[in-house]
């Protein structure tokens, strides 16, 4: 059923939220990251200091991490710089091609591989396409392009139905 491919596993209030260590309890190796709205907010370079803390958190616990997004802009590359992991950009989410770049980048399968991102109809949609563990977060800033403002009003009627859906909160 095509809506089901909308629904998250888990959610989260923002990605330091994101427990290291229940990940590697489901099993999970590597983490695929969004960008905008996820590690930093939209059209900004601003990284939270809890951000740079849960990054470093998760490389102790020997999972690994690429950020995929679709930006291609300049400060996607800065960013991947300042936290030290790997970046896919362009990826076209919720096309496979991107998150099946950055499962060969960090190693994992599809059962080891979970996805963090904020937005329904590219980052979750995308992982369940692909069967991988999909986690959605709240975007970080509310000040986004008409588009994705758009988008945001259908991702609202599926997150009213949540509380109906077996999903686990971090």
């Amino acid at each position: 059923m095509m809506f089901g491919y909308l629904y998250p596993k888990i959610c989260a209030a923002a990605i330091h939220e994101i427990d290291a260590l229940k990940l590697k309890s489901k099993g999970i190796k590597g983490l695929i990251v969004d960008l905008d709205n996820t590690l930093i907010p939209s059209k900004s370079d601003y990284l939270a200091r809890e951000v740079r803390e849960w990054v470093e958190k998760i490389k102790k616990e020997g999972i690994g991490l690429c950020i995929v997004s679709n930006n291609w802009q300049k400060r996607g590359r800065k960013i991947a710089k300042i936290l030290d992991i790997p970046i896919v950009m362009i990826a076209f989410k919720p096309r496979k091609r991107g998150f099946k770049k950055a499962m060969k980048i960090i190693g994992t399968k599809r059962h080891e591989t979970a996805v963090i991102g904020d937005q329904i109809f590219t980052d979750i949609l995308g992982a369940n396409r692909l069967m991988l563990l999909p986690i959605l977060v709240e975007p970080l800033n509310l000040n986004e392009p008409i588009q994705t403002r758009f988008l945001r009003v259908l991702e609202y009627r599926f997150v009213n139905h949540f509380h109906e859906k077996d999903i686990e909160w971090m």
